[in-house]
């Protein structure tokens, strides 16, 4: 039984260790609803991913609909401004914006996920 936990509690810290991870910055993203996704950069992304599915939370306004997008991936942990097409962050004063990010396998599996904040403007 000792074993058994010991290999549980070692597997655990393994897959924290490894989790995907991602960070963006406004760049060149223009005030009201520039439909160019942020630069963004990722890390740890899990082997098998294919694409990497995209969505933009205001952490001030939850229910307004900011959309995402879906991009194929092929090994590159750096997406240029304009990667995907979304609704830009327009708020009436400083907001906080969440965007998330899924890892999806070949048959459409979340394999990871991660976010990243950041206030706008």
């Amino acid at each position: 039984m000792r074993i058994l936990l010991a290999a549980i509690a070692f597997v655990c810290s393994v897959s924290a260790a490894s989790a995907m991870s991602m960070s963006f910055t406004w760049g060149p993203t223009a005030k009201c609803f520039d439909s160019k996704s942020p630069p963004i950069s990722l890390s740890k992304v899990p082997k098998g991913t294919v694409k990497l599915r995209f969505k933009m939370v205001d952490l001030n306004a939850i229910n307004y609909n900011h959309g995402g997008g879906t991009v194929g991936y092929a090994g590159k942990n750096k997406l240029p401004y304009g990667a995907f097409r979304y609704r830009g962050p327009c708020p009436p004063t400083r907001h906080t914006y969440e965007i998330r990010v899924e890892a999806l396998d070949s048959a459409g599996k979340v394999l990871a996920n991660a976010k990243g904040r950041r206030a706008f403007p």
